[in-house]
């Protein structure tokens, strides 16, 4: 096998990091109680501010328009970063509570993602076989 399969599952390996980093700052910053009673208190952390902000973007349905401006984008060049783009905003949107738009985009991210990837996938294959 050749030595260019990390360069091959790098971007899904970051794209999974992508996730979880999105499901914790929404599960361990955006949804306990605590944390909204300890920002809304007079001595709020400086944080607190980053935890507003997070919640102002999902209410105005930042992160899934964010997504699907890197979804068209992704179809409409052929670049791998773009399709990543689009799958990591997707998965972000997908966590910060912009379904529709955050699962459209992290399909067409991943599917082109997939599509671009698959020649080299292929190439790095047929590198280390003996086809007869």
């Amino acid at each position: 096998m050749s030595r260019r399969w990390p360069h091959t599952l790098a971007p899904w390996l970051l794209l999974m990091l992508v996730g979880l980093g999105a499901a914790w700052l929404r599960y361990g910053l955006i949804e306990p109680p605590a944390m909204a009673q300890l920002c809304t208190s007079a001595q709020a952390p400086a944080w607190c501010a980053l935890r507003q902000a997070l919640v102002l973007g999902f209410l105005h349905d930042v992160y899934g328009v964010l997504a699907l401006l890197a979804a068209l984008l992704a179809l409409l060049r052929r670049s791998r970063a773009l399709a990543w783009l689009a799958a990591a905003l997707g998965a972000v949107a997908l966590q910060l509570y912009n379904y529709e738009p955050g699962a459209l985009a992290l399909l067409v991210g991943c599917l082109r993602l997939v599509h671009l990837t698959a020649p080299m996938a292929r190439r790095v294959c047929e590198g280390g076989s003996t086809a007869t």
